[in-house]
C-alpha cells in the first residue's frame, strides 16, 4: 500500500517552533487536511493539494483524511500545537476504529508538536516544573458539571493547571464560572498567567493573581495557567519569572 497518513503539530505559531520531522512529513506529502486556519499555515507547492474544513468537522475530515491515503495519497492531517492534545489525533483514531475496516491496514504516525501548553509555560518560567493537570474548558463536548468537578479535584489535589479554550463569544460565561470556582477554592494570591498567541507577533504575556483576573483577560488565543499552592515568582527588572519547585510537598 503506497499511501500513508500522518497527524502532526504545527506548534503554537512560529514556524520556528514545527519541528524537522513536522517539516520533513509537510515537504513529502500529496495532501494536507485540517482547519482551515491550520492547513493556511501550510505554504501551498506544486504537486500538495490543501483541504481545509470548518473546526467542528473533525470525524468528517479524519475520514476524508483515510480514504484519501487508502487512495495512495501521502496526507498529513494538521493540527495546532501538538496533535494528541484536544487536536485531531484522537479524531482520526475515532474515525479509524469505526470505519471501514481497509484503513487499519494504512501506515498511520502521530508526530508530537510543542504545545501551546509547554509554549506558555516557557514564556513564563516554569510554573508545570512540578505535577500539574491541563484541562480544556469549553462544554461542546462535555456538560459544565464535569468541567466543575476537575477543577474542583485538580484545586484538591494541588496541582498546577493548564486551561485551553477558556473563552469564546458563543462561552462568554464558562471562564466567569472557572474563575468563580476557583476563587471558592483557592487563596486570592493563587498565581495565574495569561498567554496569548505565544510565539506570534500578538503575543502577550500576563502575570497576575487570582484576585485580580477578569474573564475578559482570556480568550480563544490564550493558554490560562493557574499555578499550585507552592508556585512561586521572582520579580526582577522585565519581566518576572513563575516557577512551581520540584521539591513541592
Amino acid at each position: 500500500m503506497s499511501g500513508w497518513l500522518k497527524i502532526v503539530g504545527l506548534g503554537p505559531g512560529a514556524e520556528a517552533m514545527i519541528t524537522p520531522e513536522v517539516s520533513a512529513a509537510l515537504l513529502d506529502a500529496t495532501d494536507v487536511v485540517g482547519y482551515v486556519p491550520y492547513v493556511n499555515r501550510v505554504a501551498p507547492r506544486e504537486g500538495l493539494t490543501r483541504h481545509g474544513s470548518d473546526n467542528r468537522e473533525e470525524i468528517r475530515r479524519a475520514e476524508q483524511a483515510l480514504q484519501l491515503a487508502l487512495e495512495g495519497h501521502r496526507v498529513v492531517v494538521v493540527s495546532s500545537g501538538d496533535p494528541g492534545v484536544f487536536a485531531m489525533a484522537s479524531a482520526v483514531f475515532e474515525a479509524l476504529e469505526a470505519g471501514d475496516a481497509a484503513w487499519r491496514a494504512l501506515d498511520i504516525q502521530v508526530l508530537p508538536g510543542i504545545s501551546a501548553m509547554l509554549a506558555a509555560s516557557a514564556r513564563a518560567g516554569a510554573p508545570l516544573g512540578h505535577d500539574f493537570c491541563c484541562i480544556n474548558l469549553s462544554d461542546n463536548l462535555k456538560p459544565w458539571a464535569l468541567i466543575e468537578k476537575r477543577l474542583r479535584l485538580a484545586v484538591e489535589a494541588d496541582f498546577a493547571m493548564a486551561f485551553y479554550n477558556p473563552r469564546s463569544k458563543s462561552r462568554p460565561v464558562g471562564f466567569e464560572r472557572t474563575l468563580d470556582v476557583l476563587r471558592e477554592a483557592c487563596e486570592p494570591e493563587r498565581l495565574i498567567i495569561f498567554a496569548r498567541a505565544v510565539s506570534t507577533p500578538e503575543e502577550s504575556i500576563r502575570v497576575t493573581t487570582l484576585k485580580d483576573a477578569t474573564p475578559e483577560m482570556a480568550d480563544m488565543r490564550t493558554l490560562v495557567i493557574v499555578g499550585s499552592r507552592q508556585t512561586r515568582l521572582i520579580e526582577r527588572d522585565g519581566e518576572p519569572l513563575v516557577y512551581t519547585p520540584r521539591s513541592a510537598l
